[in-house]
């Protein structure tokens, strides 16, 4: 009897096979990410504002997220011609290296949005929020009127930002200090706008640069 038919009939050793098979698939792709210079491309003091999300930011990508807002719009775009004539700029790993978890992906029911911010003003981006078809008649995104009335719970501030420093944000002891003040009686819209006003907006654009390099 070969190894194959032992395994295909014993559903233990199968299932440890396999996960071994995986594990070290995993550990081959995943581990020298970890330590590759090119993981995360270095950018030049001109072309580098990348900073860690303020208060406020912070709590909007959180409400961002608690919505599922990420299932129908990705935050990366691809460096093919068309995304880039469409969106701009592909997206840079180093646009999210402050992002726990990273919005990435190519799940498009709305449009991809990493370039959002500064496009549309505050009132455009409340009202789309509010009532997206009264500004976009075509869209299938749900309204989100209840965020101008939820008001942000800022006693949580300070420990999710010292939770994000201890996985490598650089956060200071003033950016805790002034994190609970910063929020206080802001709605969670106030939030989500300010979180969709800073995307995309923290790197200068070299034309014709290719990043990869």
């Amino acid at each position: 009897m070969s190894l194959q038919e032992k395994l295909e009939k014993n559903v233990w050793a199968l299932l440890l096979m396999t996960a071994m098979v995986v594990s070290v698939g995993g550990i081959v792709e995943i581990v020298p990410l970890f330590y590759l210079e090119n993981t995360i491309e270095k950018l030049s003091k001109e072309e580098d504002s990348i900073r860690p999300y303020t208060a406020l930011e912070q709590e909007g990508r959180d409400v961002y997220v608690r919505e599922g807002c990420y299932l129908c719009h990705s935050q990366m775009i691809r460096p093919f011609r068309d995304e880039k004539e469409r969106y701009g700029h592909y997206s840079l790993a180093a646009e999210s290296k402050f992002d726990h978890p990273f919005q990435w992906g190519s799940k498009r029911t709305g449009p991809d949005i990493a370039r959002v911010g500064g496009k549309y003003s505050n009132e455009w981006q409340i009202q789309h929020l509010k009532a997206p078809r009264s500004l976009v008649p075509e869209s299938v995104m749900p309204g989100y009127p209840f965020l101008a009335e939820n008001i942000i719970d800022h006693t949580l501030t300070e420990r999710k930002l010292r939770a994000l420093a201890a996985v490598g944000v650089p956060y200071t002891d003033a950016d805790f200090a002034g994190a609970a003040e910063s929020v206080k009686g802001k709605t969670e819209m106030d939030a989500v706008v300010a979180y969709l006003q800073v995307l995309g907006t923290m790197v200068k654009f070299q034309e014709g640069k290719d990043y990869r390099e």
